[in-house]
């Protein structure tokens, strides 16, 4: 229960709602080259971190992938993809080191919202303030990609 309270996801949720999310959640051991989940794919699944080192990357060539993040700390999450419709995950996941993930299956999950939605407002608020903090973050690091091409392009 301390590791789902430490998920940005989840924070907020009462004991009792965290007790609740623990019913449907299961621990599952990753080994080293393990892909977790695949860019594209059907998104069923939300991992969060127990254990070990996950890679996130994206596909940017056929033969090519732009590392994005590790997730090395216990309570980090991937996944939440699995949240939003379309479904589909937006990241690949690869193992790197082994480790333990925490899985909930999203049925399991809509299950929990629809019997208790205040539950769902408050995963969906942590979820729409991470994402706005990561968009800003994205946009951070635009402009000095940017400054630094208008500064090559002046010279």
């Amino acid at each position: 229960m301390q590791l789902l309270s430490s998920c940005y996801l989840f924070k907020g949720l009462s004991e009792f709602r965290l007790q609740r999310l623990t019913t449907i959640t299961k621990e599952t051991p990753i080994q080293k080259g393990q892909w977790i989940m695949l860019e594209g794919k059907k998104a069923e699944e939300l991992f969060i971190v127990k254990e070990g080192t996950v890679e996130l990357m994206t596909k940017v060539e056929d033969d090519f992938e732009l590392p994005i993040a590790m997730l090395r700390n216990p309570g980090e999450c991937t996944g939440t993809a699995s949240l939003v419709a379309p479904h589909e995950y937006s990241l690949s996941a690869r193992c790197e080191e082994d480790g333990t993930m925490l899985v909930i299956q999203q049925e399991d999950l809509k299950k929990l919202i629809q019997e208790d939605h205040k539950l769902g407002c408050i995963i969906m608020e942590n979820l729409a303030q991470h994402m706005l903090e990561r968009l800003k973050e994205t946009r951070d690091e635009l402009k000095i990609h940017f400054k630094t091409l208008l500064k090559s392009a002046h010279h």
